[in-house]
């Protein structure tokens, strides 16, 4: 995306980490398990409920999970891939695309990660940076 990222990301994660990753980037990632030393699971953890994930630019809605699973589940899907892990049915499909080179994205341009599809369907292997947003009227 042209703009930078939100001032002020939830869970702790790095603003410059996810300026580096959401912004004129392709290919790049968070490291593996990154969102794991975030306060992501101590904090999303307490109410084992559906969470929405924003855009860490636009702030808009990119995903709500877990659907169709439970947070225990989400968690342990994410933690074997190294990433926030989303099936389809947790897209927000109104704000994400999924590019035939399995770059996923933001309408807005944010680069968010990539689809893995596995034996279960899509698997879109997340970096929690650049879904950490603040709501866009927040």
């Amino acid at each position: 995306t042209a703009k930078p990222v939100q001032q002020k990301l939830r869970w702790g994660c790095d603003v410059k980490l996810a300026d580096n990753i959401c912004s004129f980037n392709r290919d790049y990632a968070e490291f593996a398990g990154y969102w794991e030393e975030t306060a992501f699971l101590s904090e999303a953890g307490k109410e084992r409920k559906e969470i929405t994930f924003y855009d860490s630019v636009s702030g808009k809605p990119l995903f709500v999970a877990p659907k169709d699973r439970t947070f225990e589940e989400f968690v342990a899907e994410s933690q074997v891939h190294g990433w926030p892990s989303f099936r389809d049915q947790e897209v927000v499909w109104d704000n994400v695309r999924c590019l035939p080179n399995g770059e996923t994205v933001s309408l807005d341009g944010t680069h968010l990660g990539h689809n893995l599809p596995d034996r279960s369907g899509n698997r879109y292997c997340i970096n929690l940076v650049s879904v950490a947003g603040l709501p866009q009227n927040a």
